[in-house]
């Protein structure tokens, strides 16, 4: 695969590069350079998840190493008990492991890290305090505020988690941090301050926030605004059904979850999206590409309940994995969550 290839399948699906002449300048120069991404160990993997997934897929696919960063420490630092914490780095582990094999990428390319293993190091933990000497409150607040949930009284340890995201890149030693765009503050903050250091700084790519199926963002803390990676069919159907989706308005969280997700894996695999609907109705629907379901939507010649219908079923074909391992992936929860 050329230089610009590569280029195109890491840009696919994107909303921010920086820059994108660094990221061409390292595709010039490194033969297999280093992604990693970063998650929090706190609230459930959800069906949101597969953005990112896929995104690592294409790292995959355009000759990069990728590198999955469980980040334990962090979940600590946003809350998640620490009794609970390993209990959590399990489940996290499993399932994540699960929607890489769920959608056909090979595990024995990905290096999954946990954030303990490195970030207690002497060195580390020295960087950790020479970055909190010219780091302002300000700076460090700006930088986590929309990852950590601070409330009305923020803790010290909302105040940290940016540093140490920031000297993740340099410790794991990659060329890029992949995140969504929600992660774009303490991205730059890493690009300001790693410098300082003596480090250089990194490409930072980001992804787009799929809406909610209530609301705008898809949460691990609100039920009805994601799809729960251990949700049974029937569940599913009822949260789809029940999702915002207005006559002509592509704004909402079902076609979002189809530009993302469902219709990058069609595009892979050479499938199509099928939209059932008797003849009486018009028969059924065949999409190969996202674009062109979006136009129907718009000129309503696609109905939402239609969709929903059709959305639905990929999504519980999506989650055979998951239900096969159900007894175990349910004992990891009772652990982790209650």
């Amino acid at each position: 695969m050329d230089i610009e290839k590569r280029f195109e399948l890491i840009k696919r699906n994107t909303e921010e590069i920086v820059t994108e002449q660094e990221l061409k300048d390292i595709l010039i120069k490194k033969k297999t350079p280093t992604v990693y991404l970063g998650t929090a160990i706190t609230g459930r993997p959800h069906a949101g998840y597969y953005v990112w997934v896929l995104k690592l897929a294409d790292f995959l696919k355009a000759g990069f190493k990728v590198k999955v960063l469980l980040a334990d420490l962090h979940g600590a630092l946003d809350n998640c008990p620490w009794d609970v914490l390993e209990k959590r780095y399990k489940y996290y582990e499993k399932v994540i492991s699960m929607i890489f094999e769920s959608v056909g990428v090979n595990l024995k390319n990905i290096e999954f890290v946990k954030g303990s293993t490195f970030e207690l190091d002497k060195k580390y933990f020295f960087d950790v305090l020479k970055m909190s000497t010219f780091a302002t409150e300000h700076d460090c607040l700006k930088a986590a505020s929309e990852v950590v949930k601070f409330g009305d009284n923020p803790k010290l340890a909302g105040l940290i988690y940016p540093i140490m995201q920031a000297l993740d890149e340099e410790y794991l030693g990659v060329d890029i941090q992949y995140g969504g765009v929600d992660q774009r503050k303490i991205f730059m903050f890493a690009r300001e301050n790693l410098p300082k250091l003596g480090y250089k700084s990194r490409v930072e790519v980001m992804t787009p926030l799929i809406p909610g199926l209530i609301g705008k963002k898809m949460s691990a803390s609100d039920e009805k605004s994601k799809i729960d990676l251990l949700d049974d069919e029937e569940t599913v159907k009822k949260k789809i059904n029940s999702a915002e989706c207005v006559v002509g308005d592509i704004d909402n969280g079902i076609l979002a979850f189809l530009k993302y997700v469902l219709m990058v894996v069609k595009k892979d695999s050479g499938g199509k999206f099928v939209v059932e609907r008797p003849e009486k109705y018009g028969g059924n629907l065949e999409y190969n590409n996202y674009e062109q379901i979006e136009k129907d939507f718009l000129d309503k010649k696609l109905h939402p309940l239609d969709l929903k219908n059709s959305t639905a079923k990929e999504i519980n074909d999506l989650l055979r994995l998951f239900r096969k391992n159900k007894i175990e992936l349910q004992k990891l929860v009772k652990e982790a969550y209650t």
